[in-house]
């Protein structure tokens, strides 16, 4: 038994999350995050909760990693120079693309469509040729591929991508051109897209793998930089990085695929979401992050979280299995502004870190939420015990430029701030639920990051999400999550045909030739089988629809017919939910695939015995807040006193060292056997 350590580098802050796997104990610490290269600050961060955990950090076995720098890499323009190969004829599939642009009505008009992330002067075409079969049409020249390597290699090149037509149905000519390139440059990294993504549409799959190329260089550098840190610290933990699905992969598994690690972050949040739902008996859940530039939503159903085979970095589709998180310009450090419409507005412009909202008293002037919230009286003057010292009056001198260009008060405008703030954030929540189907109102809201505690009230009330969940942890809650992941690899293989031309023997035998690459896979982690698991699914959509459903299913599933029945039951449900309709035509099988998942020992809150405190010992004082412009005498508790059976009656501040929590009037906060807060309206809850 020893230490697991969650780690979450976020742009201001990293998060670091320190488990006793013996006592259960959990400490959490933030530091200064070191954008110019993360390990840095994860290493500061490492001897400060091993400090504050009073151990030597030799005594941490496992560090799970959420990291930004392949996302980074993409948004800033900073990856590396690649070089594609392809199949003649298709040099310009990367800009040929898919054709569509993003809206408003006039998107096409006002785009700025991205270079293609290997330029067409460093794209091959060979002359070798597969079927749609995987039967060779004309073979590999293997003196062209020498040649086009060679001159790839001395236009100076920093990783290569081969991605060649039809390659998902036989990928021997790209394992052949792999092997050529890596004899001529052994120190280039070489990627080939049936190693990524064997699957067809060749636009995405080429793209999914040329992003693989153009953050290869820089991942691999990055988890190199924290090998060598940690060596020279004499650490030597086993050390995991977050991938996008939610699952972790090894730092070999990251340095050759560090495509799938690009929604990192985010996903950690989701999964610690969902398992505080679980732990509160909520299964289904909306997840509500709010930082201090954007906020994350996502969902979870039965207790797992909302996988999409497609995201979307920038303007690029990358077709790789990702938490479906929606993210829109909306923190605590949103800028309000009044344009020359006259119509109050709020970001997606942002105060920061430096200088930040009016209220941190560090120079910033513009308006923001948290000074909206600072004029209001949600956050109080004081934080964590008078640490924390805010300017109400910067707050309210920056609130009131919108108020006088409006003509309101201070107060109203403050609440006007928070009101559309509130909607913008409440839009993304309906992207994730009404626009896929779900009613919010069947969910509950579990609210984390620096600023979401102090909207989630409002958001519950808003999407009728109850209850309102705030976990004890808020601030580092993505961290959990990462303690909470396990390891993952995906295999698949395209199998276009209708449902009718497949009998239960092909799937038997598609299914057992994927089952054994992904228990070889995790074979290879080092995973014992007893904590192995295999999760099965198929692609599927109606004969001719431009795109597919993942369905789960049981391998020898279709050796009955209540079992082919209940896959066709399966699918329409889901084509249902999404579309809110189906159709009378032929159901068509895209792809098979098979998740290999390499079981950890889950984290577990633990339970906490009352200890018959009241909860007015809590209270640490009280304060005059607004709420729908009535100023009210408002309590303010200190949570670290708070016990389970406690009940707040709103309105309500709540102070933590990593948020703050706001209960509205005519609603009541109930803190569970786990220290989480369930926000409920007067009249109803348990």
């Amino acid at each position: 038994m020893g230490y697991r350590l969650g780690i979450d580098v976020g742009g201001t802050f990293t998060d670091l999350l320190l488990f006793d796997e013996e006592t259960g104990r959990m400490v959490l610490a933030k530091v200064p995050s070191t954008p110019a290269d993360q390990s840095i600050g994860v290493l500061n961060g490492i001897q400060k909760v091993a400090a504050l955990a009073g151990i030597d950090p030799v005594e941490i076995d496992l560090v799970l990693h959420g990291t930004t720098v392949a996302t980074n890499a993409v948004l800033e323009e900073k990856g590396a120079l690649v070089g594609l190969i392809t199949t003649r004829g298709f040099e310009q599939i990367l800009h040929v693309a898919r054709s569509q642009t993003p809206g408003p009505l006039a998107g096409w008009i006002i785009m700025q469509k991205p270079d293609p992330l290997a330029p067409l002067h460093l794209t091959r075409g060979v002359s070798a040729r597969m079927n749609a079969r995987g039967e060779e049409l004309v073979p590999l020249d293997e003196e062209e591929v020498r040649r086009f390597v060679r001159q790839l290699r001395d236009e100076g090149i920093q990783a290569l991508t081969v991605s060649l037509i039809n390659s998902f149905a036989n990928p021997a000519h790209e394992r052949r051109i792999r092997d050529i390139a890596q004899e001529l440059c052994p120190d280039l990294p070489v990627t080939i897209s049936t190693d990524i993504l064997p699957e067809f549409r060749e636009y995405e799959r080429t793209l999914t793998t040329v992003m693989n190329s153009y953050v290869r260089p820089v991942m691999g550098r990055y988890l190199t930089g924290i090998e060598s840190k940690l060596q020279r610290a004499h650490l030597a933990p086993t050390v995991n990085i977050v991938r996008s699905d939610g699952g972790v992969m090894s730092l070999d598994g990251a340095r050759a695929k560090p495509v799938n690690t690009l929604l990192s972050g985010p996903s950690g949040g989701v999964v610690a979401a969902s398992y505080i739902g679980e732990l509160t008996g909520y299964k289904n859940v909306l997840s509500f992050d709010m930082g201090g530039t954007s906020t994350d939503v996502a969902i979870s159903t039965g207790g797992e979280p909302r996988i999409v085979r497609e995201t979307r970095i920038g303007y690029y589709p990358v077709k790789a299995a990702a938490v479906d998180v929606r993210s829109v310009g909306a923190g605590g450090g949103s800028i309000a502004h009044v344009p020359i419409t006259g119509a109050l507005r709020v970001g997606p412009q942002s105060a920061g870190a430096e200088p930040g909202p009016a209220a941190y008293g560090a120079g910033g002037m513009e308006p923001t939420v948290t000074d909206a919230n600072v004029v209001l009286g949600h956050l109080p003057p004081r934080l964590l015990g008078g640490e924390m010292q805010l300017d109400v009056e910067a707050a309210r001198r920056a609130v009131a430029r919108i108020g006088d260009a409006l003509g309101l008060s201070v107060e109203e405008a403050a609440q006007g701030i928070i009101d559309i703030v509130n909607e913008n954030m409440f839009g993304a929540l309906r992207l994730v639920s009404v626009q896929r189907g779900y009613d919010p109102r069947d969910f509950a809201l579990v609210a984390f990051g620096g600023a979401g505690p102090l909207h989630a009230n409002a958001l519950a009330q808003l999407s009728g999400a109850w209850p309102a969940i705030i976990p004890p942890t808020p601030g580092v809650l993505s961290a959990l999550g990462f303690l909470h992941s396990d390891i993952r690899s995906e295999f698949s293989q395209t199998v276009i045909r209708t449902l009718a031309s497949i009998d239960a023997g092909e799937f038997a035998r598609i299914f057992a030739a994927l089952d054994e690459r992904a228990r070889e896979w995790l074979e290879s982690e080092g995973i014992p089988a007893e904590r192995q698991a295999l999760d099965y699914q198929i692609d599927v959509r109606y004969h001719r629809q431009g795109y597919e459903f993942p369905v789960r299913v049981h391998p020898d599933q279709f050796e009955s017919e209540e079992g082919m029945e209940k896959f066709i039951a399966d699918f329409k449900g889901i084509h249902e939910r999404n579309y809110g309709f189906n159709i009378d035509s032929l159901i068509e099988i895209v792809n098979l695939r098979v998740v290999g998942i390499g079981l950890v020992r889950k984290v577990e809150l633990q339970r906490v015995a009352s200890d018959g405190t009241r909860v007015e010992e809590a209270m640490v004082e009280t304060h005059r807040a607004y709420f729908s412009g009535k100023a009210m005498e408002t309590p303010i508790y200190d949570r670290d006193r708070l016990r389970p059976g406690h009940i707040l009656r709103g309105p309500a501040v709540i102070t933590q060292r990593d948020a703050t929590t706001i209960i509205l009037p005519e609603h009541y906060g109930q803190v569970d056997e786990y220290l989480n807060i369930l926000i409920y309206p007067d009249g109803k809850g348990r």
